[in-house]
Parts: C-alpha cells; sequence; structure tokens
C-alpha cells in the first residue's frame, strides 16, 4: 500500500530532500582547469631551468593561447607547451605536403618534374597557395595519409573538401616532421631532407618571421610559418623552424590561436624564440641576433564561409 505525504508535510520533505542534495551537486562541480606550464628537460645541466623560467617569462601578460615545442639534439634539450592540443594547421601544413610528394617519389624510384619543383618552390618559398591546391590534389587523401602514418604524425588530420588549411595539427607531429627533416631516417632520403631545407631556406623576407627571431647570425635558418582567421578562435599564427650551428642542431615549433590580430600572434612567437635563441646559443664576439620585418606577411588560406 502506497502511502502519499500531502500538504505542508509534504513541501517540508521536499525541501529536506533539496537541501540534502545541494552539497552533492557543489561537491561533483569540476574545478577549474589549472593552466599547463613549460615543461623543459636537458642534459646540459642548468639549461631546462633557465628555459622554463624565461620562455614562461616571454609568456607573461600574453593573451592567446600558446602550443611550443623545442628540441635541441646537441644538448638533448625538449621544451613543451600543449604539446598535443589540436590546431588549424593554416599554411604550416605546406611542409607536410613537399614531404609527402618527396615521400612517394622515393617509393617510385624517380625524380620531380620540372613542374612540380616549380610547385614546390613557389608553395614553400612564397607560400603560395594555388600550387598548395595542386599538388595536395595531385597526391590525393591516400598519399598524405600514408606520409603521415609512415612519419608517425599519428594526431594530425588532413583538411577535408580541399580545405588543407584547416588540416588539424599539434605540436608534437610538427615536431616529428621536422625531426625527419632535419636528422637522417628511412622515411625521407637524405636528398629529400636537403631539398626541404634549402627551400625553406629561401623564403622570402616578409615571410621569415616568427621562429627565427633573435637567431644568432652563427646558425643558419630554415623556416615555414602560416596564419588564418577565423570567427571562433580568433586568429591562428603559427610558426616552424629549424636552426643548425654554433654547435647546436634545434627545431622549433610555436602554434597559437585566440590572438585579437595577426601582428599579436606574431610578437607572442617572437617573444618565445628570442628567450630560445638567447639561452641555447649565448653571443658572442661577432655574432649579430635575426630581427625579422616590421611588416610580416603570409598567405591567407582558403576557408569555409562559416566557423
Amino acid at each position: 500500500m502506497t502511502h502519499r505525504i500531502s500538504g505542508r508535510a509534504g513541501v517540508l520533505a521536499a525541501a529536506v530532500s533539496a537541501a540534502l542534495l545541494v552539497p552533492a551537486v557543489t561537491a561533483a562541480a569540476p574545478a577549474a582547469a589549472a593552466t599547463p606550464a613549460v615543461a623543459c628537460t636537458s642534459a646540459k645541466a642548468g639549461l631546462a631551468a633557465k628555459l622554463k623560467k624565461d620562455i614562461t617569462a616571454a609568456l607573461t601578460n600574453r593573451k592567446g593561447t600558446v602550443a611550443i615545442g623545442l628540441y635541441d639534439r646537441s644538448t638533448k634539450t625538449t621544451c613543451t607547451l600543449r604539446a598535443t592540443s589540436a590546431y588549424d594547421s593554416a599554411s604550416t601544413v605546406k611542409v607536410t605536403v613537399l614531404a609527402t610528394l618527396l615521400w612517394d617519389a622515393k617509393k617510385h624510384n624517380r625524380y620531380l618534374t620540372s613542374t612540380e619543383q616549380s610547385l614546390a618552390k613557389a608553395m614553400i618559398t612564397q607560400s603560395d597557395n594555388n600550387a598548395t591546391s595542386k599538388l595536395w590534389k595531385q597526391l590525393g587523401m591516400t598519399k598524405i595519409k600514408g606520409f603521415l602514418a609512415a612519419a608517425g604524425m599519428t594526431k594530425t588530420v588532413p583538411g577535408a573538401n580541399g580545405y588543407w588549411g584547416l588540416t588539424q595539427e599539434n605540436v608534437n607531429d610538427e615536431q616529428k616532421l621536422l625531426g625527419l627533416v632535419t636528422a637522417k631516417n628511412s622515411v625521407l632520403s637524405d636528398n629529400s631532407r636537403a631539398y626541404i631545407l634549402k627551400l625553406m631556406g629561401q623564403v622570402v623576407s616578409s615571410q621569415r618571421w616568427g621562429t627565427p627571431a633573435g637567431a644568432p647570425s652563427s646558425v643558419s635558418v630554415h623556416v615555414k610559418n602560416g596564419w588564418l582567421q577565423r570567427s571562433t578562435h580568433g586568429w591562428r599564427v603559427h610558426s616552424l623552424g629549424t636552426f643548425n650551428g654554433a654547435g647546436h642542431d634545434y627545431t622549433i615549433t610555436v602554434l597559437t590561436q585566440d590572438n585579437s590580430t595577426m601582428s599579436y600572434g606574431v610578437t607572442t612567437i617572437q617573444n618565445v624564440a628570442k628567450a630560445i635563441h638567447k639561452d641555447l646559443v649565448p653571443t658572442t664576439s661577432g655574432v649579430t641576433r635575426y630581427t625579422p620585418t616590421s611588416r610580416p606577411r603570409e598567405a591567407f588560406v582558403a576557408v569555409p564561409p562559416r566557423g
């Protein structure tokens, strides 16, 4: 037999039940996520702590979301921040496109055609979008995904419907790519690696901003950047760089979004780069540091009208 509680007694019982539930609901609310910290390791005494301190200082009071990867082979130094967070690639994916083209040519034991060489040079040195679209279409998803698998870039997702600038990438995978470009491996031939580095070393001056900022004149600089503005997460501004010389061999990836303007993102990246170069390669007599153009440029990649 079921008994119903009615009238004032029922209201009171309901109120008590509600009161008992409140603490449980409050306790279940998640705590605010802590801002991730820069993490560094190094075989060189004191270097990891210095890099962590100086990169953190470079990011102080900077708005936006920043992901960082650094690896220096000579001192076995690594720094990371948000290394697994996904970002729209913008033009940085062009290095992956070139690497895929060369990987596929190697598989078929052939050289690049003169047309492919022209497209590759325009794509990297001038960030030419039309050249990129032609190579992207020529390669197709099967080959692009084949290269990503061979390279171990397991979290990189090619942009759909020809929107290669919306490829999803993260710091870990971009650092893997730069690692393949800068050291002997079974994925890219030595000639392919040299070709990629040559083109990245010939990027036009207006696009040589970002990670090269503050690089000493004693190291060779290779760079590929990208930027993209969308209605969500504002400006994405990214920079990939490899640096060799003065007893060092290092790669830097900086991916950013939620920037209010393009130039704001560029400044954030360059503040980080200056700190890294200064700590890795202290200035010696006669060495100057690179100052990028005050009017940085990059190609605007095609994106769907919404999103």
